[in-house]
């Protein structure tokens, strides 16, 4: 599949955001300044923004808000952080308890500073959202570690409901697209959360539109399923600013379908393939529906 640079190219249609700012919108996000809480919807700047906290869904970004990585492809803001705080998880899981979540997604900027990557400090809010709400199920959204594979054990044993870690691009591209990551060592750890905990789902997100050829998109879930890896997210980038990435084509919807499909058959329990996806996109529906494939496929 031949691709061409769009760069300039106005967004097409179906990439069209509805705007939704009304009441559960504005509680959220007042809530998140009262309690000093990030998200991820807002410092990567995701277009479902609107619709996920009118619908009182959010992804919260433990760790602080600055990354010790510039990823070409993220808006979160990169630099060295200062602090570490660790009553961020109780705070996290009172938001969580105030939303009434069933279920709560938790990611992480990259923090390279620290020994573990702050992985005890997911380990913690896993164990505080349980506390508040023993009913609701907790996702995470992990970062490498550099390969710490103890730093992955630590989090595996606080058995999160699903373990969630982006290889982001194919292979090719993954250097380009991604600073210190690598493809390999993502799926590696993929692999091996799977060995640590086989019952866990794993699950990985795929961004396309950076120059990816279809043949390489399906050698990733090809990977991808390879170790096992259960849940796949497709969707378009978006460049954040003029100095990200530059976006090389948008993605046709139809195309996304067509992945669907692909991934479907290559035996993902789960797959959410459209424009607008993101990884946490529909998070609750995707382990529902993951959850009756596997039972279906006993």
């Amino acid at each position: 599949m031949k691709t061409k640079n769009t760069e300039r190219a106005p967004k097409p249609d179906w990439l069209r955001i509805k705007l939704a700012t009304g009441g559960n919108y504005a509680e959220i996000k007042d809530m998140m300044r009262t309690k000093t809480l990030h998200t991820v919807c807002e410092e990567a700047r995701c277009p479902n923004i609107y619709e996920c906290w009118a619908n009182r869904t959010a992804t919260f970004m433990i760790l602080g808000d600055i990354c010790t990585r510039a990823c070409r492809f993220c808006a979160v803001k990169t630099g060295m952080p200062t602090e570490l705080d660790l009553q961020e998880p109780e705070r996290v899981a009172e938001a969580a308890e105030q939303m009434g979540l069933r279920h709560c997604v938790v990611t992480s900027v990259a923090r390279d500073d620290l020994a573990d990557g702050g992985a005890m400090i997911f380990v913690e809010t896993i164990k505080a959202i349980r506390k508040k709400l023993p009913l609701c199920s907790v996702e995470v959204l992990i970062p490498d570690f550099m390969g710490n594979w103890d730093a992955l054990q630590a989090v595996m044993d606080a058995e999160p409901d699903i373990l969630n870690h982006n290889i982001e691009t194919v292979a090719r591209l993954s250097n380009r697209v991604r600073a210190k990551a690598k493809y390999a060592r993502s799926m590696e750890l993929l692999k091996r959360a799977k060995e640590m905990k086989p019952n866990i789902p794993t699950k990985s997100s795929i961004m396309l539109g950076v120059g990816e050829e279809w043949d390489e998109i399906l050698q990733a879930m090809d990977d991808l399923r390879a170790v096992d890896c259960n849940i796949l997210t497709l969707g378009q980038y978006l460049q954040p600013s003029p100095s990200h990435l530059p976006i090389h084509r948008y993605v046709h919807p139809d195309e996304f379908k067509q992945l669907k499909e692909e991934g479907l058959k290559r035996g993902f329990s789960h797959v959410e393939s459209a424009p607008l996806v993101r990884s946490s996109y529909h998070a609750h529906e995707q382990v529902k529906s993951a959850a009756a494939a596997e039972t279906a496929s006993l």
